[in-house]
């Protein structure tokens, strides 16, 4: 685990405890239980003849500070729908990202995409948190967790009719990763120890991947080309936050990606 990774990490571990002291468990799951039924995360990005987009709903970043000033995650939401997305990735860190789960809840009143809460999620806690806010998947970072706790955390979610997208970066994971079997997994081209970027990692790893596992590219996607050549070498989504997030016209931006035409689309 990298530096940065554990001191997000360890920060979580309170936050969590925190968490648990202000909302019972029985009470999330009573929310959980009140939940209109999830949204078939899977079955929007696999399966499909071009590259799916999993836009990212982010505000901010460790290593990059502020990433959009005006920030206003609905209708930012509402532009990646409208544009063609096939699915929402809504931060909800407040320390590191300054994102929050309340982004995700009126995201989800809203905008008619599965979605997937994006943050570290390390405790049962979070996944039924997740599932009450109106998430429909979640994400399981493989650096963060055993091998044991990233099988629990699986099976907690599946038991809640929740897609699991598991990421890693380290190609020495993936035994682990593979081990849980998962039915979507990330590749981060982020190697969060130097912050170097290869969007070659994901492609590399692609044939070391069961093809019925749908994979995700994570982290150095910009251009047309990058969605491409993902394409290309048979990745199903790519998540796509930061380019995007930076674009003067959002909904311009991700129809470009795409590759749609601009003037043959409308909001």
């Amino acid at each position: 685990m990298s530096s940065i990774l554990r001191k997000i990490v360890e920060k979580k571990r309170q936050e969590v405890e925190q968490a648990k002291l202000l909302r019972p468990l029985r009470e999330l799951q009573s929310q959980a239980s009140a939940a209109p039924a999830p949204k078939d995360f899977l079955k929007a990005v696999q399966g499909h003849p071009e590259i799916r987009l999993i836009a990212e709903v982010k505000k901010a970043s460790p290593s990059k500070g502020i990433i959009r000033q005006d920030f206003d995650p609905v209708a930012i939401a509402k532009a990646y729908e409208s544009a063609g997305a096939a699915a929402l990735s809504v931060l909800t860190d407040e320390h590191f990202f300054q994102g929050h789960l309340e982004y995700l809840r009126e995201i989800r009143k809203q905008v008619s995409l599965p979605i997937l809460r994006k943050d570290f999620i390390i405790d049962d806690y979070q996944v039924w948190e997740a599932r009450a806010a109106g998430a429909d998947a979640v994400l399981l970072i493989a650096e963060c967790l055993t091998e044991n706790k990233l099988k629990e955390l699986l099976s907690l979610a599946h038991a809640l009719d929740m897609t699991s997208l598991v990421e890693f970066h380290d190609a020495q994971r993936l035994p682990a990763v593979l081990d849980a079997k998962p039915q979507l997994v990330g590749v981060n081209n982020r190697d969060l120890n130097t912050f170097e970027v290869d969007l070659g990692h994901v492609v590399r790893l692609r044939s070391k991947i069961p093809k019925e596992i749908a994979l995700v590219g994570e982290s150095g996607i910009a251009t047309r080309d990058d969605a491409v050549y993902l394409q290309d070498h048979h990745i199903d989504a790519m998540l796509v936050g930061e380019s995007l997030m930076r674009s003067q016209d959002i909904a311009s931006a991700v129809r470009k990606l795409l590759g749609k035409k601009q003037e043959n689309l409308s909001s």
